[in-house]
């Protein structure tokens, strides 16, 4: 169930647009804020709130990339594959994080770290490729050998009680 706070956001969020309906992403962020993820009871109690179907905010929940239906690990870990980043090698960084992280596309580690979601669209950093997300941060110019340090640099910020 929403929190008062998400329920007062996705209120404020509606007045910003001219048809109800189109707050459905920024109220599915909102959720996820929350949660971490899109929870289903979210999902139908948004659709209460803009007069939708459950089945017509799922549909848009299942869509997009960036929203996110089940739990991820504390870092989410999305690699781009498009063309720029795949000319440049995207796949073996992709492989890579797998091998190094003993993780298939979408897993999560044991320890609840890190959760691997290797193909991802166009995250617009062409000129950078190959490169990838880490919740939001960008790593670019990726080679085998520099993810291995942004792993290890993000694991040991975590095992100092910072995480992003």
């Amino acid at each position: 169930m929403l929190s008062e706070k998400a329920r007062a956001e996705i209120h404020v969020t509606m007045t910003q647009y001219p048809v109800t309906k189109s707050a459905i992403l920024p109220s599915l962020h909102i959720a996820q804020h929350e949660a971490g993820f899109l929870r289903s009871e979210d999902m139908e109690e948004i659709a209460e709130i803009l007069g939708m179907s459950a089945s017509d905010v799922y549909a848009v929940a299942s869509f997009y990339t960036m929203l996110r239906m089940e739990p991820v690990g504390n870092y989410l870990i999305e690699v781009c594959t498009c063309l720029a980043c795949a000319l440049r090698g995207a796949d073996r960084i992709v492989e890579h994080i797998g091998e190094r992280l003993a993780l298939a596309e979408g897993e999560t580690t044991p320890d609840g770290m890190f959760t691997h979601r290797p193909t991802v669209e166009c995250l617009a950093s062409c000129g950078t490729a190959p490169m990838m997300q880490i919740n939001h941060q960008y790593y670019e110019n990726l080679t085998p050998e520099r993810v291995d340090q942004i792993l290890e640099q993000l694991r040991s910020q975590a095992g100092n009680g910072h995480q992003h």
